[in-house]
């Protein structure tokens, strides 16, 4: 019981710890490198943070009715729904920013701050929302408080240090290689939660099932702490469908080929040089 939920919720904490480490980095680095033009605090991570918290309560109590929706698959579309519009606004904040509006746009904060809010908080309704579910199923036999409640801390602790460990290295690389290092993660975290709506919708049969690409379950399983590590950061999957692998491909590729992605690597000094 209480290996199992280390496991559960450190896989649930990193993925959210992932993506608001990387959108600090970036806007870190915006500050760093466009000056004055920037000027967004830290106000959206209290904004999503609540946001998230609020909506995660608010999903994990109307569960047992979303269930039922869609002939009794309605959590795995509405999972999907949620991973694809986390793809979507990622979208917007990559292609929606070029150094034309940067410069020209004065909406150009508050567009930022929008597009990054609804994504933290749109993962922290998709991860704690599950493990407010798993909690209040285990936690149900009082002979279970103890391991759930020491896992639950544990997970935490890892996945907000790996968190913050995560932060600081991208914010400390030399030059603009924190930038670009920020951007190909963002591209791979586009990856997974595509990778997982289609997972979620094969199960549901809204997507045709395809045969395993490949097996790696004998080198790095899945359900190990070193496997939701890479779960988190690239959204590893031992054996992925083809469809799977696809998704992620072409989610990864329309971030890599993004405006902002672009300007990331071809930009050579500060604009307020």
């Amino acid at each position: 019981m209480f290996l199992d939920t280390v496991i559960l919720v450190l896989q649930e904490i990193l993925e959210a710890a992932l993506i608001i480490s990387i959108l600090l980095s970036l806007t870190g680095h915006f500050r760093r490198y466009w000056g004055e033009d920037f000027s967004l605090g830290h106000g959206w991570i209290g904004v999503s943070l609540v946001l998230g918290s609020l909506g995660a309560w608010i999903y994990a109590a109307y569960t047992p009715s979303i269930t039922l929706w869609f002939d009794y698959v309605g959590l795995e579309i509405v999972n999907a729904l949620i991973q694809i519009l986390i793809i979507i606004f990622l979208l917007f904040l990559c292609y929606g920013l070029s150094l034309k509006r940067l410069r020209d746009i004065a909406w150009f904060n508050l567009f930022v701050g929008f597009c990054i809010t609804l994504v933290v908080a749109l993962g922290i309704i998709r991860e704690v929302s599950e493990i407010i579910i798993y909690c209040i199923g285990i936690l149900s036999q009082p002979n279970n408080y103890s391991p759930v409640l020491l896992g639950s801390f544990i997970a935490l602790g890892i996945g907000a240090s790996s968190g913050i460990i995560l932060y600081y290295l991208l914010t400390n690389f030399p030059g603009f290689w924190g930038l670009r290092l920020s951007m190909l993660l963002l591209a791979l975290y586009a990856g997974n939660m595509a990778s997982q709506a289609s997972l979620l919708l094969i199960q549901a049969d809204w997507l045709p099932y395809t045969p395993e690409l490949w097996d790696s379950s004998f080198l790095i399983p899945e359900f190990t702490v070193s496997g939701q590590l890479l779960y988190a950061l690239v959204g590893y999957e031992a054996n992925p469908s083809i469809l799977q692998a696809g998704l992620y491909s072409f989610a990864v590729l329309i971030i890599l080929v993004s405006p902002l992605f672009r300007m990331c690597w071809q930009q050579k000094q500060p604009i307020s040089a």
